[in-house]
């Protein structure tokens, strides 16, 4: 975690980049979360009739390899002043590689912008989730996170 003590510490930091640990996205855990958002859809939890698919097996859905966001990059910046920080919103949301079961993904987070408003310190980080051997990333976004200050 990158600890900064100030708003114009982390100001100075844009361009900084991490990058996360792998995690494995496997069968139980699309089928856990087609069932916490009701997306039964063949191509993530029949591996059976996926076998013969245009995947050649399950496929994670990009929502749930965007919502593991907070495992792969959250919690990597903390700032002194600050009392919280909480999801803004989340620009340019692409997913241009499918993500096939038991694959590996991490992400590669890059401090783009911080920007001090009324309500605190917003800070967009540039997030690139990679699919271990892919030639393309899984996911790319921009994360907007807001600082509320103290």
């Amino acid at each position: 975690m990158a600890h900064f003590n100030s708003v114009q510490e982390l100001e100075a930091a844009v361009g900084q980049r991490e990058t996360s640990e792998w995690i494995t996205i496997d069968q139980d855990r699309i089928n856990r979360f087609a069932d916490a958002t009701d997306d039964h859809q063949w191509i993530h939890t029949d591996p059976e009739r996926a076998a013969a698919g245009p995947f050649g097996s399950t496929i994670a859905h990009g929502f749930l390899v965007l919502s593991l966001l907070p495992a792969l990059a959250a919690d990597r910046v903390s700032v002194d002043g600050t009392v919280m920080g909480i999801n803004y919103g989340l620009d340019r949301v692409r997913f241009p590689h499918p993500v096939p079961v038991n694959s590996r993904v991490r992400a590669v987070s890059e401090l783009s912008k911080v920007e001090t408003t009324g309500q605190g310190v917003r800070v967009v980080t540039a997030v690139t989730i990679e699919l271990e051997g892919a030639d393309k990333p899984a996911v790319v976004a921009e994360w907007i996170t807001l600082y509320v200050l103290a």
